[in-house]
């Protein structure tokens, strides 16, 4: 699949309005009543302090987005810099929390609405009775949904009329309050608590700056516009909000707004502005608040549909959710799933929940967002260059994410509770759904496993537990003797470059049981002085095949049986390793094959020289030939190696015409039709094998299925084969679950 990309077609006045168009609707339109009647005369301090901690994200998501301009903003760098499960946390928080915020922002429409035409209390339809408000919202809800269908273009233009609107409008309000403010009028303060919940509570009204850097991948000269639009939305909208609650508060006579926020259902903007400015006042300032509003809802459905469409590209969620619509150029499906959300949110929660929920989940994505760039920072990724940086690096971001992770304790507990489900919620979705579909690694993992021999063991275990495995094939290459090594690693580079995948070298070095494995590793180097020197040639030999690797020192009081749990820590899908004292014909040894499971493919290579260039490969079919094949194609496209499929009749129960129609139909479903196919019809596999092996260069053949009782008393075809011919030998054994009678006794 390639990736879909989106047209540049925002200016940098688009941009801004977006991000002011976000935060100036509830901000000064539905909030200042129940911020007045909390906090009292320090309501202005909670919405500077609001502002002050939003300007701290602003500024590293600045250098973010100067660095990754692409569509996702947030959740794109969250997901870069701490990985797919902490970008899975950011993805779902930034997504749902603009998704509430976006039915906060439509019910607060709904108000306006409601108050412009006296609407009755609520209407009654098919038995379902919903408030007036909430119709309204929902009717808003599908006109902005279709809005953002239609295109980024279209949304841009609307937004420039209605911030340009807005802005003329409260600065009319402004100048005349500040002519009658009287300063006796302001309300008590309530104290310190009170205003840290009021804070919490409004900061849904800083949700828009970021939301521009989600269609960074849209703007046009993203280096210089993006930082001018992600500042200046913030300081812009923090000033107007501290004039506006200034005018609000000094204005009218002590306890005017608390009365109203406390005891009708008016708006108490367009009370002040009816005593301020007459009817004439309230009319303007009503339309102001159902353009601000709209505007908030139409800003937050843009950037929270982009959200969902970098998940989808990065298989957080489905890539489907991908597709660009072929006329409008947007991703109509991430639109549309939002819109759904958006209508639902709308519906079963109320306003307060709405506004918390979406403060919480963004405060969340904030304390994430500016960890992200101290990793990027100090992980020196070659490719991390903004054309903007933070200033004080690193107190800024430090101080940013302290501040947006404290800012949540002072929120109502239920709500926390209610996020703190959705994180769960996301980091279970990674681990169940997306972690096997999702290929990138962040660079805070790749950094941890890069100083695996330095780093704390817990540390490096834990990014190996979360790291992605979907679509990144991982090959796992236990090396133990150096002359081996070349010829593993490439085999294992070989069929890694086949499918995509990744080379994990690893060095298992046995420590005896009279030392701490604390001990080994301070002294890993003299306890195996070439496992350096070791890795390093397996580092050289993979990436001579341009493909990833992984280079690993490995400390057990165990030496063969380490392998089994090397492969699940590493979540490997295929392990490549040399033939040794333990190998009986099975990858296991004779204690484990009692005990465990193959926990992937297997490949022991019996190694006589690494030749690809004539591959043989016995077929009786069955799982084992299926990874006989795998390997064979991988070897053919790699090496272009002549392929010969063998199949020995079985004399008594098939004819020759059977014999052959068994091969062509495997090789057909194997991709393997270019081979050369041999039918031997003298009935002894072992002779068959041994005969046409003789001018192969490798023979690839499947795990016996005979038992291990079987073996010890009769011996193993794959034995006596290895024994018998000149090649190299190459053991394939499929993952499988078997149980203690089959491991006993084979299969039947």
């Amino acid at each position: 699949m390639t990736d879909e990309e989106l047209a540049k077609d925002l200016g940098p006045l688009a941009a801004l309005t977006i991000g002011v168009g976000t935060m100036i609707g509830a901000g000064i339109f539905v909030l200042p009543g129940d911020a007045i009647l909390q906090a009292g005369s320090l309501a202005v301090v909670s919405f500077v302090l609001g502002g002050a901690i939003a300007l701290l994200t602003a500024l590293s998501a600045s250098e973010l987005g100067t660095a990754m301009p692409k569509s996702g903003g947030a959740y794109y760098y969250v997901n870069r810099a701490l990985g797919p499960l902490f970008g899975s946390i950011a993805g779902w928080a930034n997504w749902m929390g603009l998704a509430f915020a976006s039915a906060f922002y439509m019910v607060g429409f709904g108000q306006y609405i409601s108050n412009i035409f006296g609407m009755a209390d609520g209407y009654t339809l098919a038995g379902i009775t919903l408030p007036s408000v909430k119709i309204v919202a929902l009717a808003g809800a599908a006109l902005f949904v279709m809005v953002n269908y239609i295109g980024a273009k279209e949304t841009g233009r609307l937004q420039n009329v209605i911030v340009i609107i807005l802005v003329i409008i409260l600065s009319v309000f402004t100048f005349v309050g500040a002519l009658r403010a009287n300063p006796a009028n302001l309300p008590e303060s309530n104290g310190f608590g009170p205003m840290m919940t009021t804070t919490g509570l409004i900061f849904v009204s800083y949700l828009g700056f970021v939301q521009i850097t989600s269609v960074a991948e849209e703007i046009k000269d993203p280096d210089r516009n993006l930082p001018r639009a992600v500042i200046g939305s913030v300081l812009i909208v923090t000033a107007i909000y501290a004039l506006v609650l200034v005018v609000m508060s000094m204005a009218v006579e002590k306890g005017f707004i608390a009365e109203l926020a406390s005891g009708t259902d008016k708006i108490a903007v367009v009370e002040v502005a009816r005593l301020l400015l007459g009817p004439a006042g309230a009319i303007a300032m009503l339309i102001g608040g159902l353009l601000a509003t709209a505007s908030s809802a139409n800003a937050s459905i843009l950037a929270s549909s982009r959200i969902n469409f970098a998940m989808g590209r990065d298989r957080i969620v489905t890539p489907e959710l991908n597709e660009i619509h072929n006329r409008y150029g947007t991703p109509y499906r991430a639109i549309a799933i939002t819109g759904a959300l958006i209508l639902v949110f709308i519906v079963v929660a109320p306003i307060e929940t709405l506004a918390t929920m979406g403060s919480v989940l963004h405060l969340i994505i904030y304390g994430l967002l500016n960890l992200a760039l101290i990793v990027m920072r100090e992980a020196d990724v070659p490719e991390y260059e903004p054309s903007y940086t933070v200033p004080l690096y690193p107190i800024t971001p430090i101080v940013g994410a302290f501040v947006s992770f404290a800012l949540i304790a002072f929120i109502n507990p239920n709500i926390i509770l209610l996020s703190i489900g959705f994180v769960i919620f996301a980091s279970a979705w990674y681990l169940g759904y997306a972690r096997t579909r999702t290929t990138e690694s962040g660079e805070l993992s790749e950094w941890i496993l890069s100083r695996s021999d330095e780093m704390p063991d817990s540390a490096v275990n834990a990014a190996n537990t979360v790291a992605p495995d979907g679509g990144q094939f991982r090959v796992m290459v236990p090396l133990a003797n150096p002359e081996h090594e070349k010829d593993l690693i490439s085999l294992a580079s070989a069929i890694a470059k086949q499918r995509g995948g990744t080379v994990v070298a690893t060095h298992i070095v046995q420590v005896p049981d009279q030392t701490s494995l604390s001990y080994a590793k301070d002294h890993v180097d003299e306890m195996d002085p070439g496992n350096r020197e070791l890795l390093d040639s397996a580092r050289e030999d993979a990436e001579a095949f341009d493909v990833p690797v992984e280079t690993h020192t490995i400390l057990s009081h165990r030496s063969f049986e380490e392998v089994f749990d090397a492969a699940r820590d590493h979540n490997a899908d295929l392990v490549v390793m040399g033939w040794g004292p333990h190998s009986h014909g099975r990858a296991e040894s004779r204690v484990d094959e009692l005990t465990q499971d193959v926990p992937c493919d297997f490949l022991v290579l019996k190694d006589r020289g690494f030749d690809p260039d004539r591959v043989l490969v016995p077929t009786a079919g069955g799982p084992d030939s299926d990874l006989s094949a795998e390997v064979a194609l991988a070897l053919q496209s790699q090496y272009e190696s002549e392929i010969e499929l063998l199949y020995v009749r079985r004399t008594d129960e098939e004819t020759h015409e059977e014999a052959e129609s068994f091969l062509n139909e495997w090789a057909a479903d194997h991709d393997l039709t270019n081979a050369t196919y041999i039918v031997d019809d003298g009935g002894d596999v072992e002779d068959a094998i041994e005969r046409h092996a003789r001018d192969a260069s490798m023979l690839i053949v499947g795990a016996t299925e005979r038992g291990l009782l079987s073996r010890l008393l009769r011996g193993s075809l794959v034995m006596d084969v290895i024994s018998d011919v000149d090649c190299s030998v190459l053991l394939a054994e499929k993952e499988r679950k078997t149980s203690i009678r089959e491991r006993l006794f084979g299969r039947r």
